[in-house]
């Protein structure tokens, strides 16, 4: 069983939601995302999203394009966050990396390679946003080869026509898009999200983790009542930044503030029972 859904297994087994959270590999620098990776696993991340620093990066609002910024002027690269995560593969063999990103950088590096580092490194999943489904076998043979899950993102506006079409080569979990926009922006209500997940699930038996807009524990707590996991992104990023020092830099009261709120949003997903 890989990691991913031994992971959502165990959840199941609680009977509770996950928390996801995200961090940019190389913001502001390599050290502090990589402490950042180790503290969320102590402080109750159930799975963690690395995203790959693109030049280019179309559903992500401000927050993650200036992450993505300052990670590139660190010296980030694909090979670097690869880097990032055999370190933390070191000390932590349980839980699951996702890897988030963009098809260009992963074409850039050569397709084969780039899955078979991704597998050697510790990567159980990715996704990449602006992969068409009609387009999926650029990668998916490849990342089946090496047992690493290609996740999808479906959306408010994925029709139940196309729902089955964009997750039939899918594994690992659903990445539901909770509004119809860029991250960190809005956020679902519990009408949104009890009239729009079980649509999801009439289309598949793999679990649903909502992102896109959840950024407090109350926020958190609702996706967990109907949901299999929340990912919480922007709101994470926003606070790394606000305390970023005058060279760019995070003291370590920053980073610990961060920690604290993937501490806090892990205690309110695992206080919420699943809405029946």
């Amino acid at each position: 069983m890989s990691r991913i859904a031994a992971t959502f297994a165990r959840l199941r087994d609680e009977g509770r939601a996950g928390l996801i959270p995200f961090v940019e590999a190389f913001d502001p620098d390599r050290e502090t995302s990589a402490t950042l990776l180790a503290g969320m696993a102590a402080r109750g991340a159930d799975l963690i999203e690395i995203g790959m620093p693109f030049t280019d990066p179309m559903a992500d609002g401000p927050t993650i394009q200036q992450a993505g910024r300052r990670a590139l002027r660190a010296g980030a690269t694909l090979a670097g966050t690869l880097g990032l995560v055999r370190d933390f593969r070191a000390v932590n063999d349980t839980v699951p990396l996702i890897l988030m990103g963009y098809l260009n950088p992963i074409l850039s590096y050569g397709v084969e390679r780039f899955t078979a580092d991704a597998a050697a490194a510790g990567v159980d999943g990715v996704i990449v946003v602006d992969l068409p489904t009609e387009e999926a076998d650029l990668l998916l043979p490849h990342l089946r080869q090496h047992r690493i899950d290609l996740i999808r993102l479906v959306a408010p506006t994925t029709t139940d026509e196309r729902l089955p079409v964009v997750l039939n080569d899918s594994s690992g979990f659903v990445y539901y898009v909770s509004i119809t926009g860029i991250t960190g922006t809005r956020t679902a209500s519990a009408e949104d999200l009890a009239r729009d997940i079980p649509r999801v699930r009439k289309a598949t038996d793999m679990p649903v983790a909502v992102g896109f807009g959840v950024r407090t524990p109350a926020q958190a707590a609702t996706v967990a009542r109907f949901a299999d996991a929340a990912v919480v992104a922007s709101a994470l990023i926003d606070k790394l930044a606000a305390g970023l020092d005058a060279d760019g830099k995070a003291p370590p009261a920053i980073v610990e503030a961060v920690l604290d709120d993937v501490a806090a949003l892990a205690a309110a997903v695992r206080g919420e029972r699943r809405a029946a």
